[in-house]
């Protein structure tokens, strides 16, 4: 049996930029990528903590140490700069690995979304 467990979370960052003529995804600071073992192109829920919004999209690097944390695309629609997200990606796993495994979880300072 295989199970989907949470594989990375950056936990608390705040949203830098929403543009919505841009073709799609998240860039998110090439640093807190690194952090939290995510990588270029995979897909990632969102989770908005100001409104409840939920939705699924790909990662591509922003500049390294700038904080960015920009949704691009029809998700723009979905935050507003300031709002503060969760970022969770998952990995399928057979189950007894699943028992033992430890997910690379990031908290970057709340106001910059630098690591601290």
């Amino acid at each position: 049996m295989q199970v989907h467990v949470v594989k990375s979370k950056i936990h608390r960052v705040k949203v830098t930029g929403a543009d919505l003529n841009y073709i799609g995804s998240i860039t998110i600071d090439e640093d807190l990528m690194e952090a939290a073992n995510i990588i270029e192109g995979e897909k990632v829920q969102i989770v908005n903590n100001n409104n409840g919004e939920r939705l699924e999209t790909y990662v591509i690097p922003g500049p390294r140490n700038s904080g960015e944390i920009t949704l691009n695309g029809a998700a723009a629609r979905k935050v507003a700069k300031g709002d503060i997200l969760i970022l969770i990606a998952y990995a399928i796993m057979d189950f007894e690995e699943a028992k033992s495994f430890k997910p690379s979880l990031v908290f970057p300072n709340e106001d910059t979304n630098l690591l601290t």
